[in-house]
């Protein structure tokens, strides 16, 4: 299966076109943002568990990024609200599932084999966000290949200045984007909105007069070429 699976280019997804799928698990749906390989894939997804929804304990050999993005997901019980960040890497398992249902963003089978770190990160802790420029952000990851944080941005703040180096990947979790690489027709995007841009591109995305909260990961797309990906 392959899904936006050109990484040379753009790609993206208004939430007003979101087209839920069923997952192999009842109860479990997802959005498929992009995609290469069958069920065991390298994938980006969102996810909706309804109530008392679960999986069986199973292993992640690729790793495993989650955003909760509303509800309560939980794992090995341990609960994890909206607004928590986790990165399980390759080769952990669990046993995922959600008493009063949730939504989850999540990223598979796109971690080196050598990265071993867990994270889990409470985004809703001011503690975790610091000031940088005019904007809030709360650093979730970096290493060498990639850069996942959480940005703030004032109105009409530009979200990038000059070339998006190692191509770059948007989640819009709160107020709206609006987006000015559409020629004469820019485009705005709400919560929910997902945005991939490829290595290189130049980008006059901005956050709209209310200001934007977005998921922002950097830098991961300098190693994918095309649709030259192996995801099981």
């Amino acid at each position: 299966m392959l899904i936006n699976a050109d990484f040379t280019r753009r790609a993206l997804l208004a939430s007003e076109n979101y087209q839920w799928v069923s997952s192999p698990q009842n109860g479990v749906e997802r959005v498929m943002l992009d995609r290469v390989g069958a069920e065991k894939a390298r994938a980006t997804s969102i996810v909706r568990y309804a109530p008392d929804s679960n999986f069986p304990h199973h292993l992640h050999p690729g790793g495993e990024e989650i955003l909760v993005l509303s509800g309560t997901f939980s794992a090995d019980n341990i609960d994890y609200p909206a607004g928590w960040y986790l990165r399980n890497p390759p080769n952990s398992g669990h046993q995922p599932y959600s008493k009063e249902g949730a939504v989850i963003f999540v990223k598979l089978w796109q971690m080196p084999a050598e990265e071993a770190r867990y994270v889990a990160i409470d985004t809703n802790d001011a503690a975790n966000w610091q000031k940088q420029g005019n904007r809030d952000v709360c650093h979730l990851f970096s290493d060498a290949s990639e850069q996942v944080s959480l940005k703030r941005l004032n109105a009409n703040e530009a979200l990038f200045t000059g070339t998006v180096r190692g191509g770059a990947e948007i989640l819009v979790l709160d107020g709206e984007l609006i987006d000015d690489d559409i020629i004469d027709n820019a485009q705005t995007y709400t919560r929910g909105s997902w945005i991939r841009l490829p290595v290189g591109a130049l980008s006059k995305i901005k956050a709209g007069a209310q200001g934007v909260t977005v998921y922002l990961k950097t830098g991961h797309l300098s190693h994918v070429i095309g649709a030259d990906v192996e995801g099981a």
